[in-house]
């Protein structure tokens, strides 16, 4: 769980022990806690990752990820060819991300962070079990069983995101 260690900015923004929790709303009756950001960073929604591409634009996609609640980062696996390692290569401090429930009342987590790329085929196998368990819920599925293989020889990397902060919204406290 994380911990508020001080108040900033007229209880508009919290801060987390390397982390900052930014009300979307400010004037909203009932801010979002960071429980319910932990939990909502905990669901089966896709992670919208924005990496900026060679030219400087945004480049947007949906992916599954892993939140880690010892260590507050997000980690995602891909192909180690895709676009999104080699723009997070090229811009490792430009990351933004977006998790948003798009049904009503809406509510989601956004936020900015910086990217490392992990190379290392024992912790990417591991960080693909838990994304695997996750979405699929068991590790014999043919895709989870895909991508274990893929982490295991090195052809899907891991995403290692820091959030530097996150932003929060939820319509229901609003009705």
């Amino acid at each position: 769980m994380l911990r508020c260690s001080q108040c900033l900015y007229q209880n508009l923004t919290l801060r987390y022990m390397h982390m900052k929790l930014v009300q979307a709303m400010p004037g909203m009756p009932s801010p979002v806690t960071e429980a319910e950001v932990e939990r909502f960073l905990e669901s089966k929604l896709n992670i919208q990752l924005a990496t900026i591409d060679e030219e400087g634009y945004p480049n947007i996609q949906p992916i599954w990820f892993y939140y880690d609640r010892e260590s507050g980062k997000i980690y995602a696996g891909t192909q180690k060819m895709t676009k999104k390692i080699q723009n997070i290569r090229r811009n490792p401090d430009k990351i933004y991300f977006s998790i948003d429930d798009e049904n009503f009342p809406y509510k989601g987590v956004k936020g900015r962070g910086e990217a490392s790329i992990s190379e290392d085929r024992q912790k990417n196998a591991a960080v693909m079990e838990k994304i695997n368990l996750k979405y699929l819920g068991t590790l014999e599925h043919p895709l989870a069983k895909m991508l274990m293989e893929n982490a295991r020889n090195g052809t899907e990397l891991v995403i290692e995101i820091t959030p530097k902060f996150f932003s929060a919204w939820d319509f229901s406290k609003t009705m």
